[in-house]
C-alpha cells in the first residue's frame, strides 16, 4: 500500500534551551543519529518513501542536512509553516499535498521511537479498517500528555493534559498517526485551545463525535518525547545501548576501548586512553592521550578531548574543545565549545536529591540524582572554572577563570570574578 507521511518539525524546542537557540531540535543527535533521520528511516523501513517536513524555525538548517531525502533513499519536500500555530494548523498547511490520499502517517518530529513501530502501526490500523488510529503509550501520570479514554480499540474521548482526578485512564497520546482527507474537515472547524492553538487532538474529538471510528492501539519498545534537556540524555543513553562496535579511525597502542565502542573515520584514539562502552566517536574526534571516556557518551565531529580528561554519560557537540584535566558528567555540551583546563562540570548535590532546571521561566525538578551542566554554541571557559549542577549557559558566552557557577548566564555574556588581592612584604 503506497501511502505518504507529513513530519512537523516547525517547533523552537524552547524547553531544550540553550542548544535549540542555535540547532532545530528534529537534528539533536541521539544514539549516533538526528532524531528526525532515525523517523525518516523507521518510516522508509514502512514502506514510506515520500515525506512532507512542515519546517519553519532554522529550517534552513533542516534543509541542509537532508536536502532532497534521496541519501535516505526518500523524498523530502518541505512545507513552510508562517507563523507555528500548533499540531492542526501545522497539517492544514499539507492539505494541498495528501488531502487527496486515502491514508497517510502524520507525526511529530522530536518522538524517538523503536524501530518498526510505523510498521506495526499500519499494521494494526489495516486490521481495525478505522477512520483513523492514534498510537498510544502506558503512562502512570496522563497529565502531562493528552489522556486517552477508550472502550476496546476505540477512542471515545480525548482530554488534553487532564487536571487530577479528570479521568484515571492511563493511555496517552504517542503523537503518530494514520489519518485519511476526513482530518482537515475537522481541523477547519477547530476552535482555539486554551493555549492558543489549533490542536489535532481537538480535531480527532470532532471525529469522534461525529460518529467516525478512532482507533488506537499501544506502541511496542520504546518510545520518548525529548522534551527537555535531561529527556535528551536519557533518549540518548538508551539508544546508545544498540549500537555496534566499529573502529574506522586510528587507535594507538595503549588505547583500551571495551565493548560497543564506534569510532568514525579520520578520529585518533591517542595511547593511555580507557573507553567503556557504549561510546560514540564521530568523525575526526582526536581523543587522549591519558582519557576516560565513560559509557553513553556521544563525541560530536572533530571534537577535541585533551590530556587526562574524564567524560561521562554526555552529549559533546561538534567542533568542541576540552582541554586537559577537566571533568564532563551527565551534561551536554554545544557546538565550538572551548573549555580552560580543569573546567569541572559538577552533577550531585550535597544532599543526594534530584537536581533542579530553570525551564521558561520555572524551577522544574528533573527527577535526576546526577545531573551538570548544559552549555550553549561557542562558549568559552577560562581555567579553573565550575559549573555546579543543573546550570545552563547561553551561547557565545564567556566565563572567566576561577568562576564557580552556581546560576543561569543569558547568551553573549562575559562572567568574571572579581577579587581582592593583598601584597605583604615577605619579612626575613
Amino acid at each position: 500500500m503506497y501511502m505518504k507521511a507529513v513530519v512537523l518539525a516547525a517547533g523552537e524546542g524552547k524547553r531544550l534551551q540553550p542548544i535549540t537557540y542555535t540547532h532545530p531540535k528534529p537534528l539533536l543527535p541521539v544514539g549516533g543519529q538526528p532524531i528526525l533521520e532515525r523517523i525518516l528511516r523507521d518510516l522508509k523501513n514502512a514502506g514510506i518513501t515520500e515525506v512532507f517536513l512542515v519546517v519553519n524555525y532554522l529550517e534552513d538548517k533542516i534543509k541542509a542536512y537532508f536536502k532532497d531525502g534521496s541519501q535516505l533513499g526518500i523524498s523530502i519536500k518541505y512545507i513552510h509553516q508562517p507563523h507555528p500555530n500548533g499540531t492542526g494548523d501545522a497539517l492544514l498547511y499539507a492539505e494541498e499535498y495528501v488531502g487527496g490520499e486515502e491514508l497517510f502517517i502524520m507525526m511529530y518530529g522530536d518522538l524517538v521511537i523503536e524501530e518498526g513501530t510505523i510498521k506495526q502501526l499500519l499494521k494494526f490500523h489495516k486490521q481495525v479498517n478505522a477512520d483513523a488510529t492514534i498510537a498510544n503509550i502506558i503512562v502512570n501520570d496522563a497529565s502531562q500528555y493528552a489522556a486517552l479514554e477508550v472502550d476496546g480499540w476505540k477512542v471515545k474521548k480525548i482530554i488534553e493534559k487532564p487536571k487530577p482526578g479528570e479521568t484515571s485512564s492511563k493511555f496517552a497520546n504517542a503523537g503518530i498517526y494514520v489519518l485519511s482527507s476526513k482530518i482537515f474537515d475537522a481541523i477547519k472547524e477547530t476552535q482555539l485551545s486554551s493555549r492558543n492553538e489549533i490542536e489535532i487532538t481537538d480535531s480527532l474529538q470532532i471525529l469522534i463525535n461525529k460518529g467516525f471510528n478512532v482507533a488506537t492501539t499501544t506502541i511496542k519498545g520504546f518510545w520518548m518525547d525529548v522534551g527537555r534537556l535531561w529527556d535528551w540524555l536519557d533518549a540518548n543513553s538508551k539508544l546508545m545501548q544498540n549500537i555496534k562496535r566499529e573502529i574506522n579511525g586510528t587507535v594507538e597502542s595503549g588505547a583500551t576501548l571495551i565493548g560497543r565502542v564506534y569510532v568514525g573515520k579520520g578520529a585518533v584514539i591517542r595511547s593511555g586512553s580507557y573507553i567503556e562502552g557504549p561510546v560514540w566517536i564521530s568523525e575526526g574526534a582526536d581523543i587522549g592521550p591519558n582519557n576516560y571516556i565513560r559509557p553513553y557518551t556521544y563525541i560530536g565531529k572533530k571534537v577535541r578531548i585533551g590530556n587526562a580528561c574524564e567524560i561521562k554519560n554526555s552529549i559533546i557537540l561538534d567542533n568542541t574543545h576540552i582541554a586537559h584535566l577537566s571533568y564532563v558528567g551527565d551534561s551536554i555540551i554545544g557546538a565550538n565549545v572551548n573549555f580552560g583546563a580543569g573546567t569541572i562540570t559538577a552533577n550531585l548535590r550535597f544532599d543526594n536529591m534530584p537536581v533542579k532546571v530553570e525551564v521558561k521561566g520555572k524551577l522544574v525538578d528533573s527527577g535526576h540524582r546526577k545531573l551538570g551542566a548544559f552549555v550553549g554554541d561557542n562558549v568559552k571557559t577560562g581555567i579553573g572554572v565550575l559549573l555546579m549542577p543543573g546550570i545552563k549557559i547561553g551561547p557565545n558566552s564567556w566565563i572567566g577563570p576561577g568562576v564557580i557557577l552556581n546560576e543561569d548566564v543569558p547568551a553573549n555574556t562575559f562572567v568574571i570574578v572579581k577579587q581582592s588581592i593583598e601584597f605583604r612584604k615577605l619579612i626575613k
